[in-house]
């Protein structure tokens, strides 16, 4: 294709050439013969020189010499008028061409593109070796894209089969709750014992069957919601402080205790700021203070501590229960993924909680992990600081 392009080229600068004789050819025959020796008058009238010398006898004769520093000066002229006619000729059909062989060249790779992004076709086999750039790029993009075509199924799977689990699981509860109201009605005369074991039984399912039900609206209202922070200047161990408090029915009800670890060396609490959505921030700590609870062994400790580490806040939390497997943990904070798939238990939700820290913490500027290993599972936080958030504000 190359030795293609370089026959061209030449045969366009011998048309230049031709062209440019022939032009030029046509230009003088017009004005010195068409026009009646026209060139050849202006010629004598400009550039000879015509004396009058006698010879004696009252006779002479006019003697006639070239100018020669005036034609100097005019062949000077035409020749720069050439050079700039030529170089200006030669530019204009240089770009005309370099357009025309780059339109050439956009729709012969968006033909390659479309035909190697509607097939599943290797990249060197649609891309010739002058497009191997393009050719890399367009592997490393179709990757990338089925990749996140791969993550969206598997996440689409997750939350049919969810909400499937979830339809399916609304009937057991409701079915109890009907029963034993009914049995309630038409047995006025229980025993008030056997009434009162009725009555605890149908709550329990009625708070279940809420429970499910409040899973569904997690569902709607993720799809639905849009994150928009309102930022301002949040001290996190307040902020944490409140959240154990908030917590304390939760963790008597499961025999859980918070403790609440000490801030770093050289550090006080009011050092310890950041800003951010003190609200969003505050879901972000409850989910994953909710995650510990559910997953955590019955009377055992949460531990809850902060620090500052260079222009970076964290906050850690950490509980005692089943070590989460590797596989798992890669995944524990992807939308609509629960750790226990049994759905007869009452640990876990929508799979939503993680996924919805995740994306605030992000929005934050910060980064969120999870660690598990001998029965301890760790959750890290990591935000900008305040001072640093401000500074790099200006």
């Amino acid at each position: 294709m190359k030795a293609k392009t370089r026959i061209l080229r030449l045969l366009v600068t011998a048309a230049m050439l031709i062209g440019g004789f022939l032009l030029c050819r046509g230009i003088y025959l017009l004005f010195d013969q068409v026009m009646n020796g026209f060139v050849v008058d202006w010629f004598e009238e400009n550039y000879i020189l015509r004396e009058w010398k006698e010879t004696g006898n009252g006779t002479g004769y006019y003697y006639r010499s070239i100018r020669w520093w005036k034609v100097k000066r005019l062949l000077l002229q035409a020749f720069i008028a050439a050079v700039l006619l030529w170089v200006l000729t030669v530019r204009l059909i240089s770009i005309l061409y370099a357009a025309r062989q780059e339109r050439k060249a956009l729709r012969t790779a968006g033909q390659m593109i479309g035909d190697y992004m509607r097939h599943d076709r290797e990249a060197t086999e649609v891309f010739p070796g002058e497009y191997v750039e393009i050719s890399v790029q367009m592997a490393e993009i179709k990757a990338s894209i089925q990749r996140h075509e791969q993550i969206l199924k598997e996440e689409s799977g997750r939350k049919n089969d969810l909400i499937t689990y979830l339809a399916h699981d609304l009937k057991t509860p409701l079915t109890s709750v009907v029963g034993y109201l009914s049995l309630l009605e038409e047995a006025p005369e229980l025993p008030e014992q056997q009434r009162a074991k009725y009555v605890h039984t149908a709550l329990e399912k009625a708070l279940q069957l809420e429970r499910l039900i409040n899973e569904f609206f997690e569902i709607t209202r993720y799809n639905l919601q849009q994150i928009v922070l309102e930022k301002e200047a949040v001290n996190l161990p307040f902020l944490l402080v409140q959240m154990t408090d908030e917590f304390y029915p939760l963790l008597s009800a499961h025999g859980n205790t918070i403790k609440l670890g000490p801030v770093g060396q050289g550090v006080s609490e009011e050092d310890i700021m950041v800003y951010g959505d003190g609200e969003k921030l505050a879901r972000v700590f409850h989910n994953i203070l909710k995650n510990a609870i559910a997953y955590s062994y019955p009377n055992t400790e949460i531990g809850v501590d902060c620090g500052l580490a260079g222009d970076r806040a964290w906050i850690r939390f950490s509980n005692r229960g089943r070590t989460i497997p590797r596989q798992k943990l890669d995944s524990i904070f992807e939308k609509f993924f629960r750790l226990d798939d049994a759905r007869n238990t009452n640990t876990g939700g929508a799979g939503l909680g993680l996924a919805i820290a995740r994306e605030i913490v992000v929005l934050h500027g910060g980064a969120i992990a999870a660690d598990s290993e001998n029965e301890v599972t760790t959750f890290t936080v990591e935000l900008p600081s305040y001072e640093s958030e401000i500074h790099s504000r200006g």
